[in-house]
């Protein structure tokens, strides 16, 4: 008897996303949370608009934080009395909330307040472990809540809505193209970057909003590849993550022949985003980025360090 291979694709994702303007004013939060944020969220009114009552606050998270920090957090509130853990904030913020949650086996509620990383809908944390950044996935690290609420992006910084712009379209795009792929992950992947090219090209911000939502969903289930495994180098530099990307997946987008390749590249020019130069030893990056083992098997296309140089040559060069 001949049978045929069962093909199966596991999708997961939170257990509940509430999305809609002003959506945070609607939620009935517990007392006794804990908000991790980053500095400012008192002066930008965020904890004001959120209106819980009797909660706790860190907000001293940093950009491209340490896991010194989540452990700093835990000592510091492990025996109070916290009911959920609210991440209020970008990635930064999100990804230290939904690590420090996990630890401490919390109910989980993600608030972005830049719409690119995905996090709030995401398994994945990314922390500097001794300097370098590193991604931690894991089931624990998914949000319990999620609530994306463009009332956020109104008063962002120009600044702040393009990198977390250009970060969604990276990992859409690359998440597209990934082996661990499937036809839902690249269903979303797709419509999530014609909702982010139209938004940053027509400045429709609702449409950025909803289109990183819908990166994270896609990307969050497969995986982004080279372009974000070359990134971390430069993001240990001082760039941001969204300025290191809007190089890294264009020449990754050039070497995999990724279909996103032209309209990525226009995208990045409109944002018109400074150069970007490497000052540590490419050979050093090169072994850095082959650890990256996580974005490198999920690659279209195998990599080899003399690839990774020369991808990094190029970028110093462009």
């Amino acid at each position: 008897m001949c049978h045929s291979l069962l093909v199966m694709f596991e999708i997961k994702q939170p257990s509940k996303i509430i999305i809609g303007k002003n959506s945070c004013t609607e939620f009935d939060f517990d007392e006794n949370c804990l908000v991790i944020t980053s500095k400012g969220a008192k002066e930008r009114g965020w904890l004001e608009y959120l209106g819980i009552k009797n909660f706790l606050l860190f907000d001293n998270v940093e950009p491209n934080p340490s896991i010194e920090t989540t452990t700093n957090i835990i000592n510091e509130f492990q025996t109070s009395k916290i009911n959920s853990i609210i991440g209020l904030g970008g990635g930064s913020s999100l990804d230290v909330a939904k690590f420090v949650a996990a630890k401490l086996k919390k109910n989980k509620i993600m608030i972005p307040t830049t719409f690119g990383s995905g996090s709030e809908v995401t398994r994945i944390s990314v922390l500097k472990v001794n300097g370098k950044k590193q991604s931690f996935h894991d089931n624990n690290l998914f949000a319990d809540i999620s609530i994306v609420d463009s009332h956020f992006i109104e008063k962002s910084p120009i600044d702040v809505i393009r990198n977390s712009a250009i970060d969604a379209l990276a990992q859409c795009s690359e998440g597209y193209d990934s082996k661990n792929g499937n036809p839902y992950t690249r269903f979303l992947c797709d419509h999530a970057f014609k909702l982010l090219e139209q938004g940053i090209i027509n400045n429709e911000n609702e449409k950025i909003v909803l289109g990183s939502l819908v990166s994270g969903l896609g990307f969050g289930n497969c995986s982004t590849t080279l372009g974000h495994a070359l990134s971390y180098v430069f993001s240990n530099e001082g760039y941001s993550h969204g300025h290191a990307l809007a190089y890294t997946t264009s020449v990754a987008h050039e070497f995999n022949n990724s279909k996103f390749l032209e309209r990525f590249k226009l995208v990045v020019k409109k944002l018109d985003f400074p150069k970007i130069t490497l000052t540590e030893n490419l050979d050093n990056c090169a072994d850095l980025i082959l650890q990256d083992r996580k974005h490198l098997d999920n690659n279209p296309k195998s990599v080899s360090k003399k690839i990774i140089i020369d991808l990094l040559q190029k970028i110093n060069y462009l």
